[in-house]
């Protein structure tokens, strides 16, 4: 192609010095007419060479890109380490989760809670893609007592709005509890989210319809028994679990800024429990995960369980609002010492609130900082002030049959405040303080006698 160039550059100066050296004879003559036609075949044949330099640049282009596409690609970033085919049909990611906690307990004569450092969560994440329609999740969690299965499934996507998703992974119900771990506002979920179910085993069918501004979720499972009364049902002779959700963000795609991060959702579960031996232990907890209500040994989960929990969250610039209500209606019963049962009627709700002092976009995502932490450059991250109260009720009839009045409360309320520190998209600190005070005359109850003071701090990684 460097050969063509040059050629045509000496084409074109050939001809300007021919036009030059026949001028004056034609001008001596008094004719130019054949000389015109000379010019005009030279002139569309220097066009025809440029047209072929320009199409075997074009030529180059593609081949080089062609090259490129051909090529698998691999990369390492903030978004962890992903590996691509070079038709993308088959895709990998290697992601992970690290959070350092501390807890400082102030009690005020009470029994304490365990004050120090603890590995709350550390996490491998395996996701990709297959054949291009079927993605893949893995997330064992090596923190806690042995290492376990957190979330594992499948995912085909039809498309966009038609999807089906199998294996364990988080049901679709409560809005706090949907929310990524590396995104919580603070250490710990609040008391509301104790009245959700964790994780479960199923399938639903899930969808995002018009560029995400509604979604849906209906999905069946083996059992979703709430946060804290037990461990994930795996006993198939149960009956099935049924949950769903709806969330809209109705101006999302709308040009009325201020209105695009609002979103509201309901979602509920429905399912007939059969009574077994485990008991509905170990129970509710608090900010500090201290227990605070627990049932009776003997009492048994037995009848209709059933849920709902209307949802709502706003984002505009550094605000961030996010709330939710929900109920869990569960019938109990128990065998001993006299035969009994009850319809328990919990309830619980919550608000959290936050505003990004350095001016970045808060986010149910989280928050990425416009200039990552570097001193030398005098940036500092992004800082975030984060409040927050809550409030869960126990049914009075849960009392004194199926839960010790002297040892489990009636109730809890908590308020928190805390900074949340965004050094760059990997990387955060959190300070917050948690203050926790009980209903009812659990007085027998160490925790529960008074009030909860804690002090949480925390380091993340997260890729």
């Amino acid at each position: 192609m460097k050969t063509l160039k040059i050629n045509l550059k000496w084409v074109l100066a050939a001809a300007f010095a021919g036009t030059l050296f026949a001028s004056p004879l034609l001008a001596a003559d008094g004719t130019d007419t054949g000389t015109n036609v000379d010019i005009q075949t030279l002139e569309k044949q220097i066009q025809a060479l440029d047209q072929e330099v320009r199409e075997l640049k074009h030529q180059q282009y593609e081949d080089q890109q062609s090259v490129v596409k051909a090529q698998p690609r691999l990369s390492a970033g903030a978004d962890g380490i992903n590996f691509s085919s070079a038709n993308s049909n088959f895709v990998a990611g290697l992601h992970g989760v690290l959070q350092v906690d501390s807890r400082t307990f102030f009690q005020n004569g009470q029994i304490p809670g365990i004050d120090g450092f603890l590995l709350r969560r550390a996490r491998i994440i395996f996701q990709g893609t297959v054949y291009h329609n079927f993605d893949y999740f893995l997330m064992p969690e090596f923190a806690g007592n042995s290492p376990q299965i957190l979330d594992a499934y499948l995912n085909y996507r039809n498309r966009p709005e038609l999807q089906l998703q199998a294996g364990k992974f988080k049901p679709p119900v409560g809005l706090e509890a949907l929310q990524s771990d590396v995104n919580l506002s603070f250490n710990e979920r609040t008391l509301a989210t104790d009245l959700v179910p964790y994780r479960g085993i199923g399938a639903e069918l899930h969808g995002d319809i018009y560029k995400g501004a509604y979604g849906y979720q209906v999905g069946i499972f083996n059992g979703l028994p709430d946060l804290n009364t037990s461990t994930i049902n795996t006993n198939f002779n149960n009956n099935m679990a049924f949950a769903g959700r709806i969330f809209a963000q109705p101006l999302k795609n709308s040009s009325i800024v201020p209105l695009q991060g609002l979103g509201v959702g309901l979602s509920g579960t429905y399912e007939q429990d059969q009574p077994t031996t485990a008991g509905l232990t170990p129970g509710y907890t608090t900010d500090g995960q201290e227990k605070f209500f627990t049932y009776l040994g003997t009492t048994l989960a037995n009848g209709t369980h059933w849920r709902i929990s209307p949802q709502a969250y706003y984002y505009w610039g550094p605000l961030g609002l996010m709330g939710e209500y929900v109920v869990s209606d569960q019938e109990v019963s128990r065998t001993t010492p006299t035969p009994a049962s009850a319809d328990i009627h919990n309830t619980a709700w919550e608000v959290t609130g936050g505003w990004v002092l350095t001016g970045e976009s808060a986010t149910y995502n989280g928050v990425i900082p416009r200039h990552p932490f570097d001193p030398l450059s005098n940036d500092w991250g992004a800082v975030q002030l984060v409040g927050r109260f809550a409030q869960l009720h126990i049914d009075d009839d849960a009392f004194p049959l199926f839960a010790n009045p002297t040892l489990s409360a009636s109730g809890a309320s908590a308020w928190s405040v805390g900074l949340n520190w965004y050094l760059n998209r990997n990387i955060r600190a959190n300070l917050s303080f948690s203050h926790t005070w009980f209903a009812g005359e659990a007085t027998a109850n160490p925790i529960t006698a008074k009030d909860e003071n804690v002090l949480f701090t925390r380091m993340q990684l997260a890729f």
